[in-house]
């Protein structure tokens, strides 16, 4: 790679002479003469197809042209498609003037969740060419991280088998995840798992960011961010493409992708078939990933159908529980141990617990799942001013985790202990399977009203229900505790519904736009937990929330304007806080306060955006290393917590070969009067520490991203990605300990006293060069080299702190991030 580097640098980097042609215009609507805003302009010739999206006041401009014809498509939600033959051979102006369609575009199914250009909210918009120029095999999180107030990580720390993202702090469970308007959280959990549909991003056309409590969506509250998800939209001429990627740690993708066009002027068929593998940085985190997308779809004069099914598949091995701070901060121990690589051992699955210089692990230590997608789009514009969108549809997922348990308990499992020479052996090591077997589907709906250009109304909704069947069996045992084969040692049935409906208008007043939309959502939960008798049975909790939302924004111009909005989200509480917990320790929903304002702004060569936001908790879930009733670490309610900051973003042309954008966020993040518990070991009670204000866990007070992007020639460049992310904390007490002290032995070990992620700088290059020959239309050839100065870090963790001996101690486990890594793809469009 030493010698591949330098040489392709070398072949894109030098500056060629001939002349280059900038072509600049602007989108409007034919019929009111308004600029049409995220317009897309594709251009056809001899080589690669350049394409851009218009600015916010309609204007586009394509630099480093070379003479010659072109052709030149136009598109926009809910407008014909526009396309004319462009001869070029000197810096041209071109307006174009689009008309409405009289048919329904795909986009209007995800519309009614999505904040408009102008919405008061802060938001940014993902176009596939955004996408598809990271996507070489990293999960769909990792192609976010340029976005603002993002931060990403990978349990096998090369962005391949499970990963995570963070927006303003909030963690997954916290996102809000909807394909085509329909939820993807899981219902329970509330978390998005997008290793179960690996390289679903080759299916994407386009997301939506929106960061704080945002507008109206189906499925569990953004209560965070939420991220609007389309997949493939129309495409009128066949087509055929080959993505392969091969890179470090054993990584490879393999996508095909074939499309009929449209056929007949009404029907389409679109389908991928994708594989993913890779070993992983840390040790035994392999990933083994295949999935499919399969889409048809038929266009009316004024409707349109369009049928989903995809799915995925996954065996991945265990790496989720991190590295243990005591081999990574002590280099010396770990050698005395047999640990040569102190970044990348996972100890999950280990057999001997004596001698690790003669220990092993268990080779089926694996999470193994499998989650099929069913969606029934449709889409009826009855006139100009009202259309509906509605869509049906099921996921079904079933799998296991296998892992190898130590020393377990028998009675726990139901069993009697085995007798070995006439004594009981209570204990015995152990193979279990934990399985999930669930069902989630339901409909989503979106009324469409526009009487007048001025203003905007939807109605919109969607009714849910999952069943989840979670079951546990042992299929080893050491000791001979008469289990019969996949021995069910419990089974836990669980049943959720979810409503909800919403109504958002948009009204322009003159200068103004005056948002409002409300939200009512009721859910039912049916679970196996404990009563107020600790007796373990089947239990309902309902629950009703309301979440109003209004907002202002004032156009200064057709190019800029200022925007306010508060807004209320409400949140359950997740499986393990209900089935933990009796009605009397049980914790209550979570409520948030949004308060954002902005301000944006927009040239023919730039765009920036300023943003505010003030996020006011109550009853925030947190641990406190506390035990319920029940004897579980819990989750508990704090009254008092809030998020503040201000996010900035732009981009701007410096020259037509050179584009920077840039993003920062910088925000504090506290709790207040919070009490954390800690265990004596040697007394076995809690002690109680208070915390006036302390900050809140994995929420850095700076997030920033840049992107510099240079073209040396024409259909090649050459990108710098740099992210940098500050000192996150494990828990929620700022790494300080109120009454006691360290125990100096672990003093040389930075890990064992500390409870926080130093902050870290990460720097990314991206080679591309696109180019066309002979029977195929598009040659892309990508290089992208992640961490290239191997910088050290570590992106996520998890602690627990105790007392013994009269000393504090923390037992951290900690996901480092691989050092200088890379992958190679190879595009080819026919």
């Amino acid at each position: 790679m030493k010698k591949i580097f330098p040489a392709l640098c070398a072949m894109l980097l030098p500056l060629v002479a001939a002349a280059q042609i900038t072509l600049t215009g602007k989108v409007t609507d034919q019929n009111t003469g308004k600029p049409l805003p995220g317009a897309t302009i594709i251009l056809q010739g001899q080589q690669a197809r350049p394409s851009t999206s218009t600015s916010a006041d309609g204007f586009y401009r394509f630099s480093n042209l070379a003479s010659g014809s072109y052709a030149m498509k136009v598109s926009y939600i809910g407008y014909l498609l526009s396309s004319r033959t462009i001869q070029l051979s000197a810096d041209q102006n071109i307006n174009i003037a689009l008309a409405s369609a009289n048919f329904t575009a795909d986009e209007v199914t995800v519309s009614a969740t999505r904040a408009s250009a102008k919405s008061p909210t802060a938001f940014t918009n993902l176009k596939k060419a955004d996408i598809e120029k990271n996507n070489l095999g990293q999960d769909l999180p990792y192609l976010l991280n340029q976005t603002p107030s993002v931060v990403t990580t990978s349990d096998a720390g090369a962005g391949v088998g499970y990963t995570g993202i963070r927006i303003r702090g909030s963690d997954g469970t916290r996102i809000n995840v909807t394909v085509n308007g329909i939820p993807l959280n899981d219902a329970e959990s509330q978390g998005s798992f997008f290793i179960n549909l690996p390289d679903f991003a080759s299916s994407v056309n386009n997301i939506q960011i929106q960061r704080g409590v945002g507008t109206s969506t189906n499925g569990a509250s953004a209560f965070g961010a939420s991220l609007n998800i389309q997949t493939n939209t129309r495409r009128d001429s066949a087509y055929a493409e080959i993505n392969s990627s091969a890179g470090s740690y054993g990584t490879v993708k393999n996508t095909i992708q074939l499309g009929s066009g449209l056929l007949n002027d009404h029907f389409t068929l679109d389908a991928r078939l994708s594989r993913i593998a890779s070993d992983g940085y840390i040790d035994r985190a392999s990933s083994n990933l295949l999935s499919y997308y399969l889409s048809g779809a038929w266009y009316g004069k004024n409707a349109t159908l369009r049928a989903n099914v995809f799915a995925g598949k996954e065996r991945t091995y265990q790496a989720w529980n991190g590295i243990p701070d005591y081999i990574i901060g002590d280099e010396k121990y770990a050698a005395s141990v047999g640990v040569t690589d102190v970044r990348r051992y996972n100890e999950l699955g280990l057999i001997s617990g004596t001698d690790y210089n003669k220990s092993y692990f268990y080779k089926d230590q694996t999470d193994n799942y499998q989650q099929n997608h069913y969606q029934l789009l449709y889409d009826q514009q009855f006139n100009s001013k009202l259309s509906f969108s509605g869509a049906l549809h099921y996921t079904k997922g079933g799998g296991y985790y296998e892992e190898y348990k130590k020393d377990q308990d028998v009675t726990k499992y139901g069993l009697k202990p085995a007798i070995v020479n006439g004594a009981p052996v209570n204990t015995t090591n152990l193979v279990r399977r934990l399985w999930l077997d669930n069902d989630f589907y339901g409909l989503t709906y979106s009324l469409k009203y526009r009487p007048q250009d001025k203003l905007n109304l939807i109605l919109g909704g969607a009714y849910n229900e999952y069943k989840g069947a979670h079951f546990g069996n042992i299929i080893y045992a050491d000791q001979s505790t008469g289990i019969i084969p996949n021995y069910e040692y419990y089974r836990d049935d669980a049943k959720k519904t979810d409503f909800n409906t919403f109504a958002r208008g948009e009204w322009n007043v003159g200068n103004f736009l005056l948002y409002a939309d409300m939200q009512y959502r009721h859910i039912n939960y049916s679970f196996l937990g404990f009563d107020r008798n600790l007796n373990n049975v089947q239990q309902d909790v309902k629950l009703d929330f309301f979440n109003p939302k209004a907002g202002v924004t004032y156009n200064i111009s057709d190019r800029s304007n200022v925007y306010a909005s508060i807004a209320v989200g409400n949140h359950e509480p997740n499986r393990n806080d209900y089935t933990n917990s009796t009605p009397q320790s049980r914790p209550k929903a979570e409520n948030l306060k949004d308060i954002e304002a902005g301000y944006r702004t927009a040239g023919k060569n730039y765009n920036v955006g300023i943003n505010g936001f003030y996020m006011i908790y109550k009853n925030q879930l947190i641990l406190t290393g506390a035990l319920n009733d029940v004897g579980a670490a819990i989750r508990s309610n704090v009254d008092n917590s809030y998020r503040a900051g201000m996010e900035l973003d732009g981009k701007v042309v410096i020259v037509p070969q050179l584009t920077w954008a840039a993003n920062a966020t910088f925000s504090t993040n506290k709790v207040k009067d919070y009490q954390r518990f800690l265990e004596n070991y040697d007394t076995g009670a809690f002690v109680e520490q208070s915390y006036k204000k302390a900050d809140l866990s994995f929420s850095p007070s700076v997030i920033a991203g840049s992107e510099i992007s240079y073209s040396p020639v024409k259909n090649g460049s050459i990108a710098l990605l740099s992210k940098y992310v500050s000192r996150q904390y494990l828990d929620n007490t700022s790494n300080v300990n109120v009454g006691l002290t360290t125990d100096p032995a672990v003093a040389n070990n930075k890990y064992a006293t500390n409870r926080y992620l130093d902050g870290y700088f990460v720097n990314d290059v991206r080679l591309n060069y696109n180019f066309a020959m002979k029977g195929i239309k598009n040659v892309g050839i990508t290089l992208l080299v992640n961490n290239i100065f191997s910088t050290k870090y570590i992106s996520n963790g998890a602690t627990y702190t105790a007392i013994s001996g009269g000393y504090v101690y923390n037992y951290n486990y900690l996901y480092p991030q691989a050092p200088i890594n890379f992958l190679a793809a190879l595009n080819l469009r026919f």
